[in-house]
């Protein structure tokens, strides 16, 4: 595990324990009526669904370039919002398997 996955690796975790908290402490149901509750949780849930939906569409390019599968993911995604990128890059920053020419910061160019 290199140290790019070490640090995802945590995030992850932490993330999960705190997305596990809080379904366990107010379920499904009361998620939605917390993240619907009133106009700043609205803003806040439209901003994530904005950043999700940027994100994504980065995750598709990313993937296409490198010849992976990024259904998973985006799937990950749809049901669990902040996970689904989380572990599209651990997965994409396991030992060898990142692309040097196609990085985060400078994508291939186009030959």
């Amino acid at each position: 595990m290199n140290r790019k996955q070490v640090g995802l690796a945590l995030v992850l975790v932490g993330f999960a324990a705190l997305n596990a908290y809080c379904f366990y402490t107010f379920g499904t149901a009361g998620f939605v009526h917390a993240a619907l509750a009133n106009a700043a949780t609205v803003a806040v849930f439209i901003d994530l669904l904005c950043a999700l939906t940027m994100v994504a569409v980065w995750m598709v390019r990313d993937a296409a370039q490198r010849g992976a599968t990024v259904l998973p993911y985006l799937l990950l995604t749809l049901l669990l919002g902040s996970m689904g990128p989380l572990i599209y890059l651990f997965a994409r920053f396991r030992d060898g398997a990142e692309n040097r020419t196609a990085s985060i910061l400078h994508p291939r160019q186009a030959q």
